[in-house]
């Protein structure tokens, strides 16, 4: 039996990952901090180029990466490097989800 209200649960917790996902702008900072040669962070400056937005602007999609747990920073004196979350929570909890899902569609294509 197939717990909907479970994976409802899941979907709702996933929500804000999604969302900060879903913004083209965001895509292109997480394309760019895959890009970097190594896992040290980057500056808002080095976002610039491949975002074309505004320093604040960068810096509110790296707010909402944050907190969708994504992207995290470290500090050095008054430096701020992002970087790639390495402990992939949320990652792992969507594939957790699509993993649920594929399997109900497949049950339902093997009926």
């Amino acid at each position: 039996m197939i717990d909907y209200a479970n994976l409802q649960q899941d979907f709702s917790e996933l929500s804000d990952f999604l969302i900060a996902l879903g913004d083209k702008k965001r895509q292109a900072i997480i394309i760019r901090l895959l890009e970097a040669e190594n896992c040290a962070g980057l500056q808002v400056t080095s976002l610039l180029e491949a975002t074309n937005l505004s320093r604040p602007a960068i810096s509110h999609h790296l707010k909402i990466l944050k907190e969708a747990k994504i992207v995290n920073f470290r500090q050095e004196g008054t430096k701020n490097y992002y970087y790639l979350d390495h402990e992939q929570t949320e990652i792992k909890k969507l594939q957790s989800f699509l993993t649920k899902v594929i399997h109900i569609m497949n049950a339902r294509d093997q009926s």
